[in-house]
């Protein structure tokens, strides 16, 4: 056990009340964050989305924004590099906490680095990240916008989706094994903004490795394919009970990012769910 951990209050991260847990580990931050570093891409959307990217002093190997190009890579979500994270002496880490990087990054705060835990399993996870981060970088009233900006994103979408007749759904993270959206994530509350019945709802957890027995006896009307693996699919598009299905790709990767790149998720979201109709051909004269 860390002797240095500390449980913030929600009310001064600026969460939900409903949110997951945000916890700081190791000292608190002296005034507003200056060196950061980021664990996970979506973490680093974050801290770009507030206009605070010239903080960013260190990054994962997965990040791929062109505005983090040059900086030092410290390691990966599950390996963080304790060593090179220590190294940038960063006044803040953000953190999507998981079982694989618990130790390391326990590490750095007995080193003395505060790190800043940021579930983002949940919309309503999202939603207190972007409170929470942009209140520790001195960008309150820009955090405040990005989490409304969902919240209304949301709002809307679920109003015009009301409108539609359900779809059966089932999103794919992976093929091989099946691996698809299930209950309780952001993937499967966003299927339900854009008025998709999530046929995977009887799978154990939001990122479940799935039968493709069972995935054929949901017989879904929409398959959506968040692998964007090419030839992964192939064996079971041609199966009974899925070949009959339409099959869709994501156009990006922004439904994949909990964090502000959900607002674009969701609009693609609800575009592959209901695309326009096909334009009139124009009567010959």
């Amino acid at each position: 056990m860390i002797a240095a951990a500390l449980l913030l209050p929600l009310a001064l991260l600026g969460a939900a009340p409903d949110a997951g847990p945000l916890r700081l580990l190791g000292p608190r931050p002296a005034g507003e964050a200056r060196r950061v570093v980021t664990l996970a891409p979506s973490l680093t959307d974050l801290v770009l989305a507030l206009g605070a990217g010239e903080r960013l002093v260190g990054v994962s190997r997965f990040d791929e924004r062109p505005e983090v190009a040059s900086l030092p890579r410290v390691g990966g979500f599950v390996d963080p590099s304790v060593e090179a994270v220590v190294g940038l002496h960063p006044d803040l880490v953000l953190v999507q906490p998981g079982p694989g990087n618990k130790r390391p990054v326990e590490a750095m705060a007995e080193l003395g680095t505060p790190v800043l835990l940021l579930p983002l399993d949940t919309v309503a996870d999202v939603l207190a990240a972007e409170r929470a981060v942009g209140k520790a970088l001195g960008r309150t009233e820009e955090g405040e916008r990005l989490a409304r900006q969902l919240e209304t994103a949301r709002s809307e979408v679920r109003g015009r989706s009301q409108r539609r007749k359900p779809v059966r759904a089932l999103l794919v993270f992976g093929f091989d094994p099946l691996v698809v959206a299930g209950p309780g994530g952001f993937a499967d509350e966003l299927l339900g903004d854009v008025g998709a019945t999530n046929v995977a709802a009887d799978a154990g957890s939001s990122y479940a490795v799935y039968s493709v027995e069972r995935a054929i006896l949901t017989r879904p009307e929409l398959i959506i394919d968040a692998a964007d693996v090419p030839g992964s699919k192939e064996r079971l598009r041609a199966m009974p009970g899925l070949r009959e299905a339409r099959w869709v790709s994501l156009p990006d990767r922004s439904l994949l990012h909990p964090g502000p790149a959900l607002e674009q998720g969701l609009a693609q979201l609800e575009a592959l769910i209901a695309p326009p109709p096909p334009p009139r051909s124009e009567a010959r004269p």
